[in-house]
């Protein structure tokens, strides 16, 4: 953990180094001899607005893959952003002593420059500790039956580190004798490099001599975690087959007490939704007329929703499948009654624009879960666990599960989303929301939709 946290402030200083390189050599282009003497004091309003966003896309966490497409068109959106938000600052606050036109263009330029020297030393870093670092494994403290069901979840996460499975030894078992204590001894002696303990959260059958063990080992820098928390820390999500109807009463919840966040939430969902249905009005147009011309059916999509406190409403959307087609609620790849028209809003996500309606009407929020068909709900309650905990916020045109998790196909994939759909309920804050909105404009760039 400590080594984590030493890398995530290297990449936070490497960061500050190159946005003042990057501000001098926009600076020397510009014909200014030495921004720094002005942009020293400014310089900390882009930093702090690229270290929120990269933090953001999880660019400061050791588990994150950089030299992936997925991220590195993320870190680009999240620096955008970052651009966007230092030049609204500049505008209203400050132009620093030269021209307000001189200043954007050595904010526009350095950030221009900024952008693939952070892309560039951060694949380096990557795939040099990658090169370097010795193979760590993952150390699960459970019984049999938890360990293997973790173990399954692992390898549909696409984690590759080795798992070490160490039974907890009884109260009345001898220290030395367990498969525990073996591991422990392994891990203490170095012959084993670990990235994490998980523990059980039952953890009564650890007796005295192994949880001081384990204290020791924590309090040495290795990183330990409960499976819950494991789950929350690298995968964003709550595990399904840990959950009981007492999870809402642990402490961490931040819906509880988040009032003033849901009223500003309320506030901004009234005026995007405004901003969105004025501004895009021509769009809208648009698409109608295009939907009408490609099968000369109706326009909108109506149906009866689930939302918050379990309240239906009418739910508007883009057709873009062939009227009266509902042979299956799920929606496949390659699916034949998806329309010409059809496919590119999906993919672009454009056929949710009409939900700014509901959100105007207080039925949905821009960000929340996916709101469900009505029949689909009734059907999950019989067979999902605390599905209904998912009712707990209003749903929204996009959420933390759809920007994690591909479009839903079956069963097994409503149970994996409504992991993250819960993860969104316990953290339920500003920072999440920021990172969807990242997350969100990454997909709709890049037609990941179904």
């Amino acid at each position: 953990m400590h080594q984590n946290r030493k890398a995530s402030l290297a990449l936070v200083l490497l960061d500050f180094v190159m946005l003042l390189l990057a501000f001098n050599a926009a600076g020397w282009m510009r014909g200014i001899i030495s921004p720094a003497e002005w942009i020293i004091l400014p310089l900390c309003v882009p930093l702090l607005l690229v270290v929120a966003s990269i933090y953001l896309i999880d660019g400061y966490k050791a588990q994150t893959d950089m030299i992936s497409l997925d991220y590195t068109s993320e870190h680009i959106i999240a620096l955008l952003a970052a651009m966007v938000g230092t030049l609204l600052f500049t505008f209203v606050f400050l132009t620093g002593g030269y021209p307000l036109q001189q200043s954007r263009g050595v904010i526009l330029l350095s950030f221009l420059i900024y952008i693939p020297l952070s892309l560039g030393y951060r694949r380096a870093v990557y795939s040099a500790g990658r090169a370097l670092r010795r193979e760590q494994s993952l150390v699960f403290v459970g019984d049999a039956e938890t360990g293997a069901v973790f173990e399954q979840e692992c390898l549909r996460m696409g984690c590759k580190q080795p798992i070490v499975h160490a039974s907890p030894t009884q109260e009345n078992e001898a220290p030395d004798n367990s498969q525990i204590d073996t591991v422990l001894g392994k891990i203490e002696r170095g012959e084993i490099e670990v990235e994490a303990v998980i523990l059980r959260e039952n953890n009564r059958d650890l007796n005295s001599h192994i949880s001081q063990r384990l204290v020791e080992l924590y309090f040495r820098g290795v990183p330990t975690y409960t499976l819950e928390l494991f789950h929350q820390v690298y995968w964003r999500k709550i595990p399904l087959y840990r959950l009981n109807q007492t999870w809402l009463f642990q402490e961490g919840f931040k819906i509880a007490r988040e009032p003033v966040f849901e009223r500003l939430k309320r506030l901004s969902d009234i005026f995007l939704s405004l901003f969105a249905l004025t501004i895009g009005a021509p769009l809208f147009l648009g698409i109608a007329l295009a939907i009408w011309i490609d099968d000369r059916g109706p326009v909108l999509f109506c149906q009866t929703r689930i939302g918050k406190n379990r309240v239906p409403f009418r739910l508007f959307k883009f057709r873009t499948m062939r009227p009266n087609d509902g042979k299956d609620v799920y929606t496949k790849v390659g699916d034949m009654r998806i329309t010409r028209i059809g496919k590119f809003l999906r993919s672009s996500r454009l056929d949710e624009l009409p939900q700014m309606l509901n959100v105007l009407f207080g039925d949905m929020s821009l960000i929340g879960p996916r709101a469900e068909w009505d029949k689909l709900v009734d059907k999950y309650e019989t067979q999902i666990p605390c599905y209904h905990f998912r009712h707990l916020v209003k749903p929204g045109i996009t959420g933390w599960a759809q920007v994690n998790y591909p479009y839903g196909a079956n069963l097994d994939d409503t149970l994996r989303k409504l992991e993250y759909d819960l993860y969104y309920i316990r953290h339920f804050s500003f920072l999440i929301d920021a990172a969807i909105v990242l997350k969100t404009i990454h997909i709709m760039l890049f037609g990941k939709g179904r």
